[in-house]
């Protein structure tokens, strides 16, 4: 009865060490009648500019641009972080933020017009940059020495929830002019 004991301890422990390693973290689906961005209080939309992160804990924070994930991060640290994502601007596909690549121009019109957005890969953000005329390539690493600015003009011209006159991403703007993108 004592080996029972003792090999049903070992199995138990080996079990519960194997599920906490293999802790698995996942973007949760954009609910528009709920989620609110934990920085700036407005809907998250489920558009292109959407991003989240997970805690080590399990709680999740979702953010309607960008810029007010890094806020948080700011404000709370990296160190709890178990995953953080964003979107693919062209399919609204999660992907991992270190894995993204990222387009700044001040003049690309976004929520809280930080003028940031995400590609799951660099030959998207390239397509991009040569379809529209602007934007510099950035990456996850980039992104931590950048200087986070609002521009103020493109937040003055936003519509309703800061999301442009139809927050859907598909569109973008660029000194006051709105350019329909193909491909979508």
């Amino acid at each position: 009865m004592n080996r029972r004991w003792t090999f049903l301890m070992v199995l138990m422990f080996g079990m519960v060490l194997l599920t906490a390693c293999g802790t698995k973290y996942a973007a949760l689906p954009i609910n528009e009648d709920v989620d609110i961005c934990a920085i700036c209080k407005m809907q998250v939309k489920d558009d292109a500019y959407a991003t989240q992160l997970t805690t080590k804990d399990g709680q999740n924070y979702k953010f309607d641009d960008i810029g007010c994930m890094n806020q948080w991060k700011t404000e709370n640290g990296t160190d709890n972080i178990g995953m953080d994502y964003v979107r693919d601007y062209n399919d609204k596909e999660w992907v991992e933020y270190s894995k993204a690549t990222y387009v700044y121009d001040a003049s690309l019109r976004t929520p809280m017009a930080y003028g940031i957005l995400n590609f799951k890969d660099k030959p998207s953000a390239e397509a991009f940059i040569a379809e529209q005329g602007v934007g510099t390539i950035m990456t996850a690493e980039d992104l931590a020495s950048h200087d986070w600015k609002q521009n103020t003009e493109n937040m003055d011209m936003m519509g309703e929830h800061g999301h442009g006159e139809e927050g859907d991403g598909n569109e973008i703007h660029q000194e006051g002019e709105m350019k329909e993108e193909s491909g979508h």
